[in-house]
């Protein structure tokens, strides 16, 4: 036999073996070719709506930082500002206090001048959303207040803040600085008393 003839059946060996592995019914493969069809549409639609959604998600996250950035950019800056108020306060307090300036007939004047630069920039500092967190006779709040330390009173309920150090302010809804403050504690001379009648 030759070598041709060998080639021939060859061919033909895997020309049948090829039909064998076609499917019968030409239907069934109709059927494999839709299902993988739909089954890539489903899996398209699926990424689509995740990356939607995932587009949405980035859109909502940047208007918040843009938000915050509008609300609290100047955050740093206010904070900083708020020793400018505090110095011209206690200038104010060390001016009354000093002897020597006590026989100056300017310093009506000169206190004065000092109260319109106070009162600007509070205003100021109203204007852009920066107040002053009211602390005196109230209740101690750890996140408004900071105690500095306790003071033995009488009239007071333990846990009210009986004097402010330094007043605290906020920025919007937030914390800009904690007022220090002190804070009345229960008398103990008192305790021992009812301790001992009882």
């Amino acid at each position: 036999m030759s070598t041709n003839d060998n080639k021939k059946k060859d061919k033909l060996k895997t020309s049948h073996e090829n039909e064998a592995e076609k499917p019968s019914n030409p239907t069934e493969k109709k059927d494999t070719k839709e299902i993988s069809i739909d089954e890539k549409l489903k899996e398209t639609e699926d990424k689509l709506l995740r990356s939607l959604a995932e587009i949405e998600n980035q859109r909502r996250r940047f208007e918040k930082e843009i938000k915050d950035a509008f609300e609290f950019g100047s955050f740093n800056f206010a904070k900083e500002s708020l020793a400018i108020l505090d110095n011209l306060q206690r200038a104010k307090i060390a001016i009354k206090n000093d002897k020597a300036l006590k026989d100056n007939k300017d310093l009506d004047k000169f206190l004065e001048n000092i109260n319109v630069i106070e009162k600007d920039l509070s205003s100021i500092f109203e204007k852009n959303n920066i107040k002053k967190i009211l602390a005196k006779d109230k209740k101690f709040d750890p996140n408004l207040h900071q105690a500095m330390t306790e003071i033995e009173v009488d009239k007071k309920e333990p846990g009210t803040i009986v004097q402010e150090i330094q007043s605290g302010y906020m920025l919007g809804e937030r914390l800009l600085r904690p007022a220090l403050v002190a804070v009345a504690k229960r008398n103990n001379s008192k305790n021992e008393k009812k301790d001992e009648k009882k």
